[in-house]
């Protein structure tokens, strides 16, 4: 085939695209259904892989490469896609296919809404008073996907954020090596496509795309940076909230809003070890979520407390600067296979994605499919299965022993001396899954010292341990997290009753309805809320992009019908919260074996949802007003 310089593009890139991805387009594009019929149907791999290949041998690649050609260049040209958009049944069946598995039925409209068939995040202006007024807390990722939606609304809105610039804990935290654990294709909007460089992006690129798209939807002149929010209380007589502001230059500030969405995030503020002398220590001493910019680690003895998400990104990155590195282990964790760590996209498949929304999308929901729901079955547990101690039914086993043989290969020679220490005798997941940034390769360095007896007492340039060992070190990097369980600590919240949010949440107990509503907090709606985090593993952008869709819908009514004041029915949030809790019963993170920032002391589950994707989208497509007591417009509702 003779080629000009622009179809050679594609077709150099098309030479090392994904093959399951292509398949989809060459069916979409073309309408021919045999596409998805042997010998083309991709076999299925194990681990978290793109499967690029499709386990077809290389004559059927050929095929399928050929066809997609062929296919995007006459689409290029000017022909019409032949299955714009393809039914829900044959939107399953291509997913199976894609994916090499069984994917369920219900999985159809959920996917179309992936695949931009469905409307999602797209709104038709309102009519809204001209004193209606909607405040906005945080302009991280759920503070801009919030911006963005009440912008498409038309809505007077206004975004407080306490930091200098957008993005939140991805400008917070600029430690070495942080990143994404989430292939960036998947972690982050699907109304906002990047050409990204990465597959999982770094902490600069990924708070760059969040700059991009501030300034690409034109929300930055409705954020007030650099300020703060001291406290929010319900003004009954209003139907307000009324909110003291902390002005760049300390002094205070009160505003009002008909409705408050909360979007401060729950990782923050840092959490600091409760180790006797730990203000002694004279060396330099920082929290990971501090990195100062002008750190310099090169020849000193590094000291660091917890193992963690930040430590594992950290540990590997610093050990060959340092002259010894040591790494004081609180508990032990699962991490899978990482490979496409630090791999950038080439520059064909950056055009492929950029120049092909067929392409880019159904390589977003295979990302989605591998990511998200998929596990979700192997996280419940199975009354007759024979371990209970060390999984919970027979494809976790197979997890762990998938992970496990991978622990072994990555430690070589010092498997024998190192395994016992570093693999988790809980089930896999049980624990937050960490993405392996070279961990146990790291652990093989003469440099790395990794202490599993916990530090008991610090005295100035030295760490006790519990076993009476002494470590020496000129830096102490702290690795600890943050103070998760307590939602909503950066600002007092207080009810229609005059009670705070965080009494009413028992400070470590936090319940609300979706995630998102409270009882007697009424036109208060929180992002990233108790029990969203998709524990199970993925992209936690797409549940905020779910709740933000299911709190436009409740605006788009109140304006609508003259409503002031929606607040949840305390006997809806609490058989909801009844159901979340009894599913938890069922699953990982209620195991016994291990502990975990996802449990509170009483052993509830607060911060992971219990929920497939496709579930918590069913529950939030729309508001219903049933669900809520409802004021009119200037009226109060009768006790």
């Amino acid at each position: 085939m003779n080629l000009d310089p622009d179809e050679q593009i594609f077709a150099d890139a098309i030479e090392v695209a994904n093959i399951p991805t292509l398949l989809m387009v060459i069916v979409q594009l073309t309408g021919e259904l045999e596409w998805l019929e042997a010998p083309y149907n991709p076999k299925r791999q194990p681990g978290l892989g793109d499967n690029d290949s499709g386990g077809l041998d290389p004559r059927h690649q050929r095929e399928v490469r050929d066809a997609a050609l062929e296919a995007i260049l006459a689409w290029r040209a000017g022909r019409a896609v032949a299955l714009p958009e393809p039914d829900e049944e044959l939107i399953v069946r291509m997913l199976s296919v894609a994916m090499a598995e069984t994917v369920p039925s219900e999985y159809g409209q959920f996917t179309a809404a992936q695949l931009g068939q469905v409307k999602f995040l797209d709104h038709e202006p309102v009519n809204a008073p001209a004193d209606f007024k909607v405040l906005v807390i945080g302009a991280g990722v759920s503070g801009l996907c919030a911006a963005i939606n009440l912008q498409m609304l038309g809505i007077n809105f206004e975004v407080v954020e306490r930091n200098s610039t957008v993005g939140g804990v991805w400008w917070e935290n600029h430690y070495p090596g942080a990143g994404v654990d989430t292939p960036n294709h998947l972690y982050s909007y699907s109304f906002a496509p990047f050409d990204w460089q990465k597959y999982f992006c770094l902490r600069d690129e990924l708070h760059a795309y969040l700059e991009h798209v501030c300034d690409n939807f034109e929300v930055r002149n409705n954020i007030r940076f650099d300020t703060g929010v001291e406290r929010i209380e319900y003004q009954e007589s209003r139907q307000k909230w009324l909110v003291t502001l902390r002005l760049p230059d300390g002094t205070s500030q009160q505003t009002e809003a008909n409705v408050v969405i909360s979007a401060a995030g729950i990782f923050n503020p840092p959490v600091f070890p409760d180790i006797d002398g730990l203000d002694e220590w004279k060396g330099e001493k920082w929290h990971t979520a501090r990195w100062p910019k002008d750190a310099d680690l090169a020849g000193k003895r590094v000291a660091i407390i917890g193992n963690g998400a930040s430590c594992m990104q950290i540990a590997p990155e610093i050990q060959d600067e340092v002259e010894s590195l040591t790494i004081f282990q609180k508990s032990v964790h699962w991490a899978a296979p990482f490979e496409q760590f630090r791999k950038e996209v080439p520059d064909p498949i950056r055009t492929l994605l950029r120049e092909v929304p067929l392409y880019r999308n159904w390589y977003r929901v295979r990302l989605g499919w591998t990511f998200n729901d998929r596990i979700h079955s192997a996280l419940q547990k199975d009354p007759d299965w024979e371990h209970p101690e060390r999984s919970l039914n027979a494809q976790n086993d197979a997890h762990r022993a998938y992970f496990t043989q991978y622990v072994v290969d990555e430690l070589g020679d010092k498997a024998p001396e190192l395994l016992e220490r570093v693999l988790p005798t809980y089930p896999p997941f049980g624990k937050r899954m960490l993405m392996d940034n070279g961990w146990y390769r790291m652990l093989r360095n003469p440099k790395v010292t990794l202490v599993d007896n916990h530090v008991d007492r610090i005295e100035h340039d030295r760490l006790r341990t519990e076993e009476g060992t002494e470590y020496e070190a000129d830096v102490l990097l702290l690795a600890t997290g943050f103070d998760v369980l307590n939602f909503i600590t950066t600002y007092d919240a207080v009810g229609r009753s005059g009670a705070s949010l965080t009494d009413h949440w028992e400070q470590d107990n936090a319940k609300a309805y979706l995630g998102t509503v409270v009882p007697d907090f009424p036109n208060l709606f929180t992002l990233y809320g108790p029990n969203l985090q998709p524990g199970h593993g993925g992209s936690l952008i797409f549940v905020v992009e779910m709740q933000v869709r299911y709190i436009m819908d409740m605006i788009q009514k109140m304006l609508q019908d003259k409503i002031g004041a929606v607040e949840i029915r305390k006997e809806v949030h609490d058989a909801y919260n009844d159901k979340v809790d009894l599913a938890h019963e069922q699953m990982v993170w209620a195991h016994p074996g291990m502990t975990s920032y996802y449990r509170n002391e009483r052993g509830r589950i607060v911060v992971n949802s219990p929920w497939r994707n496709v579930d918590f989208y069913q529950m939030t497509r729309e508001a219903n007003l049933e669900e809520y007591l409802a004021e009119p417009v200037g009226e109060l509702i009768a006790d």
